[in-house]
């Protein structure tokens, strides 16, 4: 072999040795790349609620449970690709043991649509034992689900319950077995509905990473005597706005809930950190409480209980600034009149309190900002009075109702 041969071979070597060593740094460099790409793109990804229920404690045997499915079927606001589920043991006795927990899109009643079904896990496990106090997290799951889609989701409990933690409602949406894990199946038709929801918190969505959630804490005005709840008007607006489509809207409303004393619940002042502080992606609380301090001592007949004006401003002063201290905006809502209502609370005590709590947080500046349910909702004709198109007992809004208070909400307080 000449020399001029050896010198053209050692060329093309170093030649095809340089290129492989080129190709071999672009490659890395578009792994590099990609994996950057992923991490930026879970970055911009969060966790937020998208239905929460808030809870309450119960005493009565009846919410015991052993050997028995509980299938909750539940309207998400915010949908997704990727779900996880809150548990809650709060007002627990004892600890609560999870033997099997499913998430499924609701095909009608207690029915699920096939193959939508999928086992939830505890850290990595498929079963849990909850202390008393606390919640649990499933690990995420992937399921498409559209936005304000039905879900349902189906929790066995093995072994005796104790006394559950719970919230009653208005909507028969809760499904509960005889003995059996019936996590898994695709219907339950021999269960009827019952109205309370048990043990479920919150269901939370993956979401960009500028998504928030806004908090509806109230009383039954915001729970609702209907089907329907502002709430969950609230939320079509937010989302058929460009600006707002990032913001889901969950209720934390308890029936009957006052501001200062416990009621049907703990009072909102207790509750505040677990049922709106402790919300998944929280960035706004809507206020709408003092109503049920107002007319509960006139109902029950307790004198003993009467919460004046000044009473209610301090609870709500301490909201603000425990809100404020988590970073989250506060708006207040004005109280809605309650004259010529079924229940036969109306004074001209409870209306002077009622205005002068209006007055102050119309005027007082105290809130991010004022959302006044009162002067859309009062009759025209009787300013202390529930305008009667709009309410289906002289308190709580009808549909209608719902509707126009949720109009009632300047969506500027939750845009850019």
């Amino acid at each position: 072999m000449s020399t001029l041969t050896k010198k053209i071979r050692l060329f093309t070597g170093l030649l095809l040795s340089t290129f492989c060593m080129m190709t071999n740094a672009v490659e890395l460099t578009d792994d590099s790349l990609q994996y950057q790409d992923s991490l930026r793109d879970r970055y911009r990804e969060q966790w937020v609620a998208t239905w929460t229920k808030p809870s309450t404690a119960s005493a009565e045997k009846t919410n015991i449970f052993e050997n028995q499915t509980i299938r909750q079927v539940l309207q998400i606001s915010t949908g997704g690709q990727r779900f996880r589920i809150r548990i809650s043991n709060a007002f627990g006795q004892q600890p609560l043991k999870i033997g099997a927990a499913q998430i499924a899109i609701q095909a009608s009643g207690a029915a699920i649509v096939p193959g939508s079904s999928r086992l939830l896990k505890f850290s990595g496990l498929p079963t849990i034992n909850i202390p008393a106090g606390a919640v649990a997290l499933s690990d995420p799951i992937d399921l498409v689900v559209a936005t304000q889609a039905a879900l349902s989701v189906s929790i066995y409990f093995p072994g005796n319950t104790g006394p559950a933690t719970y919230v009653d409602g208005i909507n028969k949406n809760t499904y509960i077995t005889g003995a059996g894990n019936f996590v898994g199946a695709l219907n339950l038709p021999s269960v009827d509905p019952v109205a309370p929801s048990y043990f479920l918190s919150a269901v939370e969505v993956s979401a960009r990473k500028s998504s928030g959630v806004i908090v509806a804490f109230g009383d039954s005005v915001t729970s609702s005597a209907t089907s329907t709840h502002w709430p969950g008007f609230l939320f079509s607006r937010l989302n058929a706005n460009y600006s707002t489509q990032k913001l889901s809207v969950v209720n934390q409303g308890i029936g009957c809930n006052r501001t200062l004393r416990d009621g049907c619940g703990p009072n909102a002042s207790a509750r505040f950190d677990r049922d709106v502080l402790a919300v998944t992606a929280a960035t706004h609380v809507i206020v709408a409480l003092g109503l049920v301090d107002i007319i509960s001592p006139t109902f029950t007949g307790n004198t003993a209980e009467i919460a004046t004006a000044s009473d209610i401003i301090v609870g709500l002063k301490q909201l603000i600034e425990r809100a404020r201290a988590q970073g989250l905006k506060i708006y207040g809502a004005t109280i809605t009149p309650f004259n010529h209502s079924i229940f036969g609370v109306y004074t001209e005590e409870n209306e002077a309190t009622r205005k002068a709590v209006n007055r102050w947080i119309r005027t007082s500046g105290a809130f991010d900002g004022v959302i006044d349910f009162d002067k859309v909702v009062k009759d025209p004709a009787d300013p202390t009075s529930f305008w009667p198109i709009y309410t289906v007992d002289g308190i709580h809004p009808n549909d209608a109702g719902n509707q126009l208070m949720a109009n009632a909400i300047d969506l500027a307080l939750f845009g850019e």
